[in-house]
């Protein structure tokens, strides 16, 4: 698993984030773990394919036009050398 060192992290930022996990009940590395997945995922996130869906409805796409884009999901078939 990847780690992370952060330095010339100042006194005072350690000892409120030490503060903010002694809060949460986590110890100061999960803290930051916890605050740089949330910086990173936000819960909402765009999907490209949910954007372009919508772009599609509001310039006013019936339903058999927008099943256009649906995605083709027939296995693709291998490679044959031969």
């Amino acid at each position: 698993m990847p780690a992370v060192i952060i330095r010339n992290l100042s006194e005072e930022t350690h000892r409120a984030l030490k503060a903010r996990a002694a809060e949460h009940g986590r110890s100061t590395e999960a803290e930051i773990r916890e605050i740089l997945e949330t910086a990173v995922k936000p819960e909402q996130r765009i999907r490209m394919g949910e954007a372009l869906a919508e772009i599609g409805r509001r310039l006013g796409l019936t339903d058999e036009e927008m099943s256009r884009f649906e995605p083709d999901k027939t296995p693709a078939e291998p490679i044959s050398f031969e």
